[in-house]
């Protein structure tokens, strides 16, 4: 999005809209944080406005504030679709290709809503009639604010959307360790605690609250865990059978393939997760330094992401799968040698 397009956005939010905010399949803290922070700023100007996530989300999200007003696709299609269908605009966050709801693709693109996208991945399609993409953005929700800040709203931010916004920057940055952490990062996450955002509490709220069946599963996946040191990468597994062992919820493997990338000598990591339902194999991937994941996924595992954190799927079998993985790294051996390097 350029700047000059904010007063047709403007002209377009003058007066109150029938409103659809949607973010990717599998929504994790930048994806609700920004559809929820969006949505409270959206109500402030009398929008009907309505958070529709394809389908559910983990329980350490649950106490974002309006996550009580968020639809699930999966489960309120038909009154998800009606609002779909009598949208005036539709706002996608988090994501930039339309395969990333599932389900709710089909009706996404039959909608001849209006259609303003927010997103900091790569490659974005253009199915969106604005367009704000910025892959040197650490999240989503720092593109909210600027967004917010571009409509010279920056005062309208509350503690309630400054909480939202929040979660967001604070989990796609990994707790503000990853290079796309930037000075004005920081800048908008001292604005957003000015105007009410508890980072203690809201960093208690997202991490502070395992389950002991969760802490098990760790433990599993760190038994899983492998290191394949003449390719500088470790990876995990977890089998359908141990994540129904350890009564898996949405969210439980959140984070548990950083455990990889934390040992050292180790510039590339992946997790292998089992998913019977979809009848895919789930895979997330990191790395340090030059390294780009999102390359590697894209060319061998259907997804993308970011350079140093991205995500793909398999229709093999998990053993299948990682062999595969293991097939291809020699290709990979000099990349990898030569990001250890400059790591």
């Amino acid at each position: 999005m350029i700047k000059t397009q904010i007063p047709e956005i403007k002209a377009l939010l003058s007066t109150p809209r029938h409103i659809v905010i949607v973010p990717h399949k599998n929504p994790d803290g930048d994806a609700m944080g920004s559809t929820l922070g969006l949505y409270h700023y959206l109500k402030l100007y009398n929008h009907t406005a309505t958070v529709i996530a394809p389908n559910d989300y983990p329980e350490f999200l649950k106490w974002l504030p309006g996550d009580d007003a968020v639809m699930i696709f999966e489960n309120q299609t038909e009154e998800s679709r009606t609002l779909i269908d009598n949208a005036d605009l539709i706002f996608t966050l988090d994501f930039n290709s339309l395969s990333r709801v599932g389900a709710m693709s089909e009706a996404l693109e039959n909608s001849e809503a209006t259609k303003i996208m927010i997103d900091h991945h790569q490659q974005p399609d253009d199915y969106a009639a604005y367009t704000y993409s910025d892959v040197s953005m650490s999240s989503t929700c720092e593109m909210v604010y600027n967004f917010i800040e571009m409509l010279d709203d920056a005062n309208k931010i509350n503690a309630t959307i400054a909480t939202c916004l929040y979660v967001g920057i604070m989990t796609d940055t990994g707790s503000f360790r990853f290079p796309s952490t930037t000075s004005r990062t920081h800048e908008v996450v001292g604005c957003l605690i000015e105007k009410g955002a508890n980072n203690a509490q809201i960093h208690n709220n997202v991490f502070d609250t395992n389950s002991y069946s969760r802490l098990q599963l760790l433990g599993r996946a760190m038994q899983n865990l492998k290191v394949l040191p003449e390719f500088n990468t470790a990876y995990i597994t977890l089998s359908q059978a141990e994540l129904d062992e350890f009564n898996f919820k949405k969210g439980d493997t959140e984070g548990f393939v950083n455990y990889g990338l934390s040992l050292k000598g180790i510039v590339f990591a992946a997790i292998f997760i089992e998913n019977h339902q979809d009848e895919i194999i789930k895979i997330s991937l990191r790395s340090k330094g030059s390294f780009s994941v999102n390359q590697f996924s894209r060319a061998h595992f259907n997804g993308g992401g970011h350079d140093n954190a991205a995500g793909g799927r398999s229709d093999l079998s998990l053993q299948e799968t990682i062999d595969k993985f293991i097939s291809i790294l020699p290709q990979y051996k000099d990349e990898l040698s030569q990001a250890l390097k400059a790591h």
